[in-house]
């Protein structure tokens, strides 16, 4: 069965990646949460999409050069006022740490992809610092590491020889299976467009890989049935709910 994965929760109704985003989509069903992370001007690993507070938060500047503590200061929910549930209890979200996300899934098993930002800025030790705290508060649940970025899944991979992880690709690449089968990689976490057509130039190929890929991120109802009509790994959406519907539906 193709599982839902919930993109930063559920992105598409609640505020991104906050514990109140992640709490709806574990609760909306899903398999597994996707979030990103980022390291602190004091070392702490923080939920947060991009590098900068300006376009998710009332707060402005890059992640690596503030506090945890003032990071803690803005809200990473008063941005959301036009999303048709809004209330004014999300202007007191916070952008959590990795800890405390880990915290707030301990009861439940989902499934947890950790997506490493790692492409724009150089965050050393970041593989360390999160591997560490998933394997204190991660419950045992599987956790698969994903990135663009190359070099930091091998480092990953030299702190967790066992670690799960996964090459964000959004381009065609040559002989898929041998850079899985070579990098060691769990899986492909490509975008729809390499699935679904057209264009042809961008298609990812053979068929004996669609249980080797999660797809992101989809919230077309036809380019979820679609996906789910070939079986892949998981779906990546901002809409896990529409997307759990239509796969019971099915």
């Amino acid at each position: 069965m193709t599982k839902i994965y919930g993109h930063r929760g559920a992105k598409g109704s609640y505020p991104e990646n906050t514990l109140l985003s992640f709490k709806k989509a574990i609760d909306q069903g899903v398999e597994g949460i996707e979030l990103d992370v980022h390291l602190t001007l004091d070392g702490e690993v923080v939920v947060i999409h991009d590098e900068t507070l300006d376009r998710t938060t009332n707060g402005t500047g890059w992640i690596k050069d503030q506090t945890l503590s003032e990071i803690k200061q803005v809200s990473a929910g008063s941005r959301f006022v036009l999303l048709p549930d809004y209330e004014e209890e999300w202007d007191s979200e916070t952008v959590p740490t990795l800890q405390e996300v880990l915290e707030l899934m301990a009861p439940y098993p989902t499934e947890l992809n950790i997506e490493l930002k790692t492409y724009a800025v150089v965050y050393e030790g970041i593989e360390e610092k999160v591997h560490s705290i998933v394997k204190k508060y991660g419950n045992n649940r599987k956790v698969v590491y994903s990135s663009f970025h190359l070099p930091s899944l091998m480092r990953m991979k030299k702190v967790a020889p066992d670690a799960n992880i996964a090459w964000l690709v959004n381009n065609k690449i040559s002989f898929p299976i041998d850079h899985m089968n070579m990098l060691d990689l769990e899986a492909l976490h490509v975008h729809k467009k390499m699935v679904l057509p057209p264009p042809e130039e961008y298609q990812i190929g053979a068929r004996e890989l669609y249980d080797k890929i999660r797809v992101w991120t989809v919230n077309d109802p036809a380019e979820i049935g679609q996906l789910l009509d070939v079986q892949v790994q998981a779906i990546i959406t901002d809409f896990p709910e529409r997307a759990i519907a239509i796969r019971n539906k099915r």
